[in-house]
């Protein structure tokens, strides 16, 4: 008797073990800059990712366990970074992370959750090496649903060149990874048109002067402006133009959509054109939704979205990994990629409706027929053209 109830207790506390593993929480490591010139983009990204959590874990979570968010401010900082990167692997035993807004902590920071086999869902950061990093190892864990930027940079060109008939473009690059491997692209996008560009200019985050480069793009006879950097800097070329009395349109990437190039260009930027894979209207009922949720749980200023293509992509983010590890039933790292290189259901998201969104060798769920062109009108981001509102209308799917 006495032997048979050892082994019923040892069964008993097994049992328990067993259930307070299964409700143990999963935890998702964030990060991103929300502090910052760029945490307009991160504080937005985070809130999109509180959001969709906030949501699935009323909904029961998965694999009835909530989500738990461990998040980290990275300050656009490459060594912090990776510093977050160890500790949210080491010391916090993340199953995935989301986030990454700056390429050159993305692409600093990546190395450590390859060499854990944990996934990273890239929710922002667009440099094109960002998930190609890896490509030639066995497998690759770095994911994105963002419009990398051999997407925006042929897309900015088709705009200036192709629409508005402009031959002599100038190019203001910031001096980050972002900003010159845009740069890069861009100048590429151009040579497939057959031109090339009268004046490519670089400069540093934090500058406030741009009176050097414009001069020089002025001078070169530039009819258009293409850019390549973060909003604050963004905005020192718009208020640059408008002390010069030179007034040409800026057409850059999608970060000319933030709060704060919007807000510190003023009517300088009024007209600045971008790819964009979300603006804030309703134009699907999923939209409308995702809209109504953030405003009423985050309660931004004049009702305005900080940085809404980074906020509609975070929230995505979170929705598409949750769907790997239910496909998958487990928190191991190489199963929830092998689910996320072959879902085997739809994922309606705010940006687009996922189906078959990755597979082993692509690992990019947005593509060329699913950004828009967003324009800045009044303080705020609209779409430019009629069909691009009604084409938002539509369920777009990977092509």
């Amino acid at each position: 008797m006495f032997r048979i109830s050892k082994l019923t207790t040892a069964l008993a506390l097994a049992g328990l073990t067993t259930l307070a593993s299964a409700a143990d929480p999963i935890k998702i490591g964030v990060a991103g800059p929300f502090t910052g010139g760029s945490s307009s983009m991160g504080v937005s990204m985070r809130d999109g990712v509180r959001l969709a959590t906030d949501e699935i874990n009323k909904a029961g979570g998965v694999m009835g366990r909530q989500l738990l968010l461990v998040e980290r401010d990275d300050e656009a900082k490459n060594e912090r970074g990776v510093q977050i990167a160890q500790e949210l692997i080491n010391k916090e035993k993340v199953v995935a992370a989301v986030g990454y807004i700056n390429t050159g902590v993305a692409l600093a920071s990546h190395r450590f959750f390859q060499e854990a086999k944990i996934p990273v869902m890239n929710n922002v950061a667009t440099g094109t090496l960002v998930t190609k990093q890896f490509d030639k190892e066995p497998e690759n864990y770095i994911f994105r649903n963002a419009a990398h930027d051999s997407i925006q940079a042929p897309m900015i060109v088709e705009e200036a060149v192709v629409r508005k008939g402009y031959k002599k473009v100038a190019i203001l690059a910031d001096s980050t990874n972002y900003g010159q491997l845009g740069r890069d692209d861009l100048e590429k996008a151009l040579a497939a048109k057959g031109v090339k560009a009268v004046a490519v200019e670089k400069f540093n985050i934090k500058d406030v002067d741009m009176t050097a480069q414009l001069l020089k793009a002025k001078e070169a006879g530039a009819e258009v402006v293409l850019t390549y950097g973060i909003g604050p800097e963004l905005a020192q070329i718009a208020n640059g133009m408008t002390k010069l009395g030179w007034k040409v349109p800026m057409i850059g990437s999608w970060t000319l959509s933030m709060a704060n190039f919007i807000d510190n260009a003023g009517p300088g930027g009024e007209a600045a054109r971008m790819p964009q894979t979300f603006i804030q209207e309703p134009t699907t009922p999923k939209r409308q939704s995702f809209i109504i949720s953030y405003l009423k749980t985050f309660n931004p200023k004049n009702a305005r979205i900080d940085s809404p293509v980074s906020a509609a992509q975070g929230y995505d983010s979170v929705y598409l990994l949750a769907a790997a590890i239910k496909q998958a039933n487990s928190t191991d790292g190489p199963k929830i990629k092998a689910a996320l290189e072959d879902l085997k259901s739809p994922v309606e998201g705010v940006v687009t409706t996922y189906t078959k969104p990755f597979t082993k060798t692509d690992h990019e769920a947005i593509t060329a027929n699913i950004p828009v062109f967003g324009e800045v009108k009044g303080s705020r981001v609209v779409y430019a053209y009629p069909d691009d509102q009604k084409k938002a209308s539509e369920v777009r799917v990977k092509k």
